[in-house]
């Protein structure tokens, strides 16, 4: 990627930000390359970037206390935000050198209809389902592809991991997926929700194919200036299901599970309720029949991901 001349800094967007903890490791190892480059005393701007809704104020607590922060390990790097959207511009063209996002794009900018038969729009049986959630991913890969273009400098670089398609239609996470289907049943039957209720939660989710990626390039693998230097889909580790295999223990491994349920779907799945009286309930024995289901039948889940690089071409090209 370029290196501007000082005064103007370095500038790293980190797109779909969270709380900033899963972007710590890439953002120390671009900062380090970048260095490999630069004078010391070159600054680095990191802008972090997520909804208006974002917890923002853990995240600047994390990067502020957090030892892996890159704010510990180089002193002439700084950290911004931006409260909004990747789905519009939300940097000035040309300005972002390096961007970065990971796991973000599977999250849609609506949910186009419920998935009334599961949670999961890849794994209803409707095809209107399946259909209308393909076409929403598109136009959302479509749209963030198409203002990076604009966002990014001349030579800059994009890279993305997300959640993948395979040629089959797996989304991967299937025993997951399936222990909360089987909780939300259960639930029904115990009167803790109503089966209108779990009708409408669903998860505003999708994964793509390697020709969802590149649909947007065709014919002239062109596309906003942005060119694909690299797409590949593989399967990520299963840490939970190799900490199983180390240390036997089921009930740490559902459990395990279930807690990356509550951080990443609980809030959609508690949005069709409506109520925020019976939200802890809700959760709390949500999260426990997703982890018994899984503790009693442990098995490893399949990660598939994508991982895209984009860059920006430059003038003369």
């Amino acid at each position: 990627m370029p290196i501007p001349a000082p005064p103007q800094p370095v500038v790293i967007a980190d797109y779909g930000a969270g709380t900033a903890q899963n972007s710590m490791r890439p953002i120390n190892a671009a900062i380090a390359a970048v260095r490999g480059r630069t004078r010391p005393e070159h600054s680095v701007l990191v802008t972090h970037t997520d909804t208006a809704d974002n917890d923002f104020s853990t995240m600047f607590r994390i990067l502020e206390s957090d030892p892996e922060s890159y704010l510990h390990k180089d002193s002439a790097t700084f950290s911004s935000a931006i409260g909004r959207s990747f789905y519009s511009q939300i940097l000035p063209s040309n300005s972002v050198h390096l961007g970065w996002s990971a796991w973000a794009m599977v999250r849609l900018g609506r949910a186009p209809m419920p998935v009334p038969d599961h949670v999961v729009a890849a794994y209803s049986n409707d095809e209107r389902v399946r259909a209308a959630y393909a076409r929403q991913a598109a136009h959302d890969w479509h749209e963030f592809i198409a203002f990076r273009g604009r966002e990014l400098c001349p030579g800059g670089r994009l890279v993305v991991l997300t959640t993948a398609l395979d040629d089959d239609g797996d989304l991967g996470y299937r025993p997951l997926f399936r222990s909360v289907v089987g909780a939300l049943t259960e639930l029904i039957a115990c009167g803790v929700v109503s089966a209108d209720e779990a009708t409408r939660m669903s998860l505003p989710i999708a994964g793509r194919r390697v020709a969802d990626f590149t649909a947007p390039f065709a014919p002239s693998g062109r596309f906003e200036r942005l060119e694909i230097q690299h797409v590949e889909l593989v399967d990520a580790e299963d840490r939970i299901y190799n900490a199983y295999r180390s240390d036997k223990d089921a009930s740490a491994f559902g459990t395990r599970w279930a807690d990356f349920l509550r951080f990443t779907a609980f809030a959609d799945l508690g949005a069709a309720l409506g109520a925020p009286d019976r939200l802890p309930e809700f959760y709390d024995r949500l999260h426990a029949g997703i982890a018994a289901r899984l503790s009693a039948e442990p098995e490893p889940m399949r990660i598939p991901i994508a991982a895209v690089v984009l860059e920006k071409r430059r003038s003369s090209q």
